[in-house]
């Protein structure tokens, strides 16, 4: 036996393909109970309808699907095969639709998965049910295919159980035990287990099992309809159980699978069902299993007359039987992976569907064993990254039924997510929908992304439209904002950005242990520095200022860097952590008459030599107090102003009053993000994650491998010698060919790599794009082509950045 003593709760398709990967990685005392029968458990797993499509707008959730594909593949239980790989159609019976999966189309192309699009006579060959008359066009993956989760369940407990892992049917978890904030065990309706660490993997009732250690999941069950029909007589003598491809008709919220001589269908279009985890029959009570609610024929309506419409075939046969079946939804569409942050040692894998199971077998295994996973970037399924409010039942039950009722929606990448809105609105709110903001949200902010008062100044300039696409959530007034922040100047809220504090006796040796950076410097430094895992890779990067001896504000991502400063602190209590993003707020005033603005607003010396770049200083903006911070994220000069957020408002109408008889303006995130592309300004979570290291990213300049030892520091000596490819900028001369990111980059007839941030740059009158790309491609002038719903974009490699390349405009 070896490892540490593990208790996995769940033994469903989730619990049975981890303790599969994490026994295969040498940990055998491992134990998992269910309070269901083996290998049918009664959760989702055992009446999921087996669908496997990898298409994905996030590369995690692919590279999850495909591994899960593999693996099923290689898996078989007395010669049954638990997948079946028939490949995955999806078809388009609309425009707007065929455009979508020629979108669809480049995601995969991006993350490497085979695919092709069809024509309507292509599609029916692969599908000869289809009507021929409603097809415009398909998306075939000849890799897709059908897993059998319960067969798959019982293939990865055989394995399991060969290495040592005990296997408890029958076994109700009624608590979990813990004490002095770590797990010590668990107690099931047989006894207790004792444990060093428990893993929840039980699907839809995971909140119930989480909040025995005091831990809000945001995951709600609904109930989705999969149907089954009769005979289908098209399908007579058919004697396989499934021969064509498996079937997504997303126009309808429907998708189609093969049994034998009959066809299962499942339907999203109905009303969202929620179900309390508490309110789930145990598996004795229930009639069925506990995860199978009643049929509501009425619901299956739509979804019965669209089928016979798109399937004539089926005209002949009879819905026969039919489940509510349920499901776990989150409020963001993906995992919940990871440690509770107030309980070590209890893990989750949850909401966690068969087409992602093995990947997240794998994914948390490593975790597990080796303290991060190298498989694959988690940072979208971390379960710490959610902000408080996003843990509100009300919150929760609102988006997760919406993401029900999305699941098949063409969505635009800066569509907002919907109600409960607004949440969180910064002082500026009332002024700023007095200018017309036009607003998205970030993290529950609201935050403008232009200001329609600032139409006029479209006026004489040169502001391309974007292609259609492009051109939704923007507006010429976008080029005017960013313009004249070069031009003139312009105030942006930055309050949306989460600001940590640090503080103690130890807070500076804290912050030179997990940052690669200089920290401990002189007060009123400000350092770019990064968080990097022990493997190398980045976690985060982050601004430390040192506004006291014992006092630092970190300019943060979001709350997963809160989790990782939280998890490090030292035991003796020298350093305390606290988020003050909430009672504080920001404007950055940046531009060339940003001096001019400012200036007479304080007694403070803001010269060049008076508060320098990258330096901090406390001051009185008229008569508001304010930490000035000289740096800019838009490549112009300024400052990024902070106070609390009872006088923010006093600070805005201050500065305004100053900033607008000189020509200034108020701008929105939509000009900040063409600026700071034009700067070469990466922004963490799209153009690198935890599967990059600082010098693939261009952010080398960030590790000062000479300081004394941080987290990660060992591993990059490796990671330095052998850089195989490069976060790289793209310029795009066609005005109107504006990408928007996750397209995928061709050189000659083959796909090198995959487009993060994009935005037309209005300075330099060129479309920008970065993208990563093998390290031989990264050559200036080198010509690709972006791949873009279907089209090859012309692009070529630049020098970064592509604006102000001597600085000589910031440190003016």
């Amino acid at each position: 036996m070896a490892g540490p003593r593990v208790v996995i709760i769940g033994a469903g398709v989730v619990g049975a393909a981890l303790a599969d990967e994490i026994s295969a990685r040498g940990w055998t005392e491992v134990t998992v109970v269910d309070q269901g029968p083996l290998p049918a458990t009664g959760g989702s797993s055992s009446h999921a309808p087996g669908l496997v499509f990898q298409t994905n707008a996030s590369k995690t959730m692919t590279e999850l699907a495909r591994y899960t594909v593999e693996k099923f593949s290689s898996l078989d239980v007395d010669g049954k095969p638990c997948f079946l790989q028939v490949g995955g159609l999806e078809v388009a019976t609309s425009p707007e639709r065929l455009a979508e999966l020629r979108r669809r189309h480049g995601w995969i192309t991006s993350w490497g998965i085979e695919g092709s699009l069809l024509t309507p006579d292509e599609c029916v060959r692969q599908h000869p049910l289809l009507d021929r008359d409603r097809i415009l066009g398909g998306l075939l993956i000849p890799t897709d295919g059908l897993a059998k989760a319960v067969l798959a369940v019982e293939a990865q407990i055989r394995r399991a159980t060969e290495r040592g892992v005990r296997f408890l049917a029958r076994h109700e978890v009624l608590d979990v035990k813990h004490s002095e904030g770590r797990v010590t065990g668990v107690v099931t309706d047989h006894g207790e287990l004792d444990a060093d660490i428990v893993v929840c993997c039980a699907g839809i009732w995971g909140p119930k099992i989480a909040r025995m250690v005091g831990m809000n999941l945001p995951l709600t069950p609904l109930g989705h309809q999969l149907a089954w029909t009769g005979p289908v007589p098209a399908l007579a003598g058919q004697t396989e159980e499934a021969v064509r491809p498996i079937l997504r008709h997303q126009d309808a919220d429907l998708y189609y699978r093969d049994r034998y001589d009959g066809i299962g269908i499942g339907y999203y279009g109905h009303r969202p069902m929620p179900v309390s985890a508490d309110d789930i029959l145990s598996v004795d009570e229930a009639e069925e299993m506990p995860s199978v609610l009643k049929f509501t024929e009425e619901d299956f309506e739509p979804a019965w007359t669209e089928t016979r419409s798109l399937l004539p075939a089926t005209q002949e046969a009879k819905v026969e039987e039919g489940i509510n079946g349920l499901f776990s939804f989150t409020t963001d569409g993906y995992p919940l992976l990871g440690e509770s942050p107030e309980v070590k040692g209890f893990w989750v894998a949850e909401a966690v569907w068969v087409t992602h199971s093995a990947g997240v077998g794998r994914a948390v295994a490593e975790w597990l064993v080796d303290g991060y996973c190298s498989s694959f970037d988690l940072h979208e399924c971390d379960v710490n990254r959610f902000e408080p409010h996003q843990l509100s039942p009300e919150y929760v039950l609102a988006r997760d039924c919406r993401n029900f009722e999305e699941v098949y929606d063409i969505l635009h990448p800066l569509q907002p997510s919907g109600d409960p809105r607004p949440i969180r609105t910064s002082p500026f709110y009332a002024r700023q929908q007095g200018h017309g903001a036009f607003f998205l949200e970030a993290n529950g902010w609201e935050r403008p992304q232009w200001y329609e008062a600032n139409a006029p100044h479209t006026e004489g300039r040169d502001i391309p439209t974007p292609n259609e696409w492009a051109a939704r959530y923007w507006s010429p007034i976008v080029g005017a904002e960013a313009q004249l922040t070069r031009e003139t100047v312009a105030m942006y809220d930055m309050t949306a950005l989460k600001r940590l504090e640090v503080t103690g006796p130890g807070a500076a040796a804290f912050l030179e242990r997990l940052c690669t950076g200089k920290i401990d410097k002189s007060v009123g430094s400000v350092t770019y520095t990064l968080l990097l895992d022990h493997d190398g890779g980045i976690r985060s990067d982050v601004t430390v200022a040192r506004l006291a001896r014992d006092r630092f504000q970190v300019g943060a991502n979001g709350n997963l860097d809160l989790d990782w400063f939280s998890r490090h602190l030292p035991a003796d209590g020298t350093v305390q952590v606290r988020d003050i993003t909430a009672g504080t707020c920001c404007i950055g005033l940046w531009g060339p008459l940003a001096r001019t603005v400012l200036q007479p607003l304080t007694d403070e010396d803001f010269s060049a030599e008076g508060l320098k770049y990258f330096r901090a200083k406390q001051a009185y903006i008229g008569s508001v107090p304010v930490t000035a911070m000289r740096l800019s994220y838009v490549g112009e000069l300024g400052w990024e102003l902070y106070t609390t957020a009872d006088q923010g408002l006093k600070l805005w109408d201050t500065l305004w009053a100053a900033a607008e008889p000189l020509g200034g303006v108020i701008a929105g995130r939509g000009a900040f993000n063409s600026l700071r592309l034009e700067k070469g300004y990466r922004s963490f979570g799209t153009d690198m994650t935890y599967e990059h290291d600082p010098y693939e990213a261009g952010v080398g300049f960030a590790v000062k491998l000479d300081k004394d030892d941080f987290i990660g520091k060992a591993a990059l000596a490796l990671r330095k010698a052998d850089v195989r490819r490069k976060l790289t900028c793209l310029t795009i001369a066609d005005p109107q060919a504006v990408v928007l990111g996750k397209e995928p980059v061709h050189a000659g007839d083959s796909a090198v790599g995959y487009v993060t941030s994009a935005a037309y740059g209005y300075t330099i009158g060129k479309g920008i794009a970065y993208a990563w790309l093998p390290a031989e491609l990264t050559t200036p002038g080198t010509t690709v082509h972006i791949g873009y719903f279907g089209q090859r974009i012309e692009a070529v490699v630049a020098e970064e950045p592509l604006f102000d390349p001597t600085m000589s405009r910031l440190r003016g």
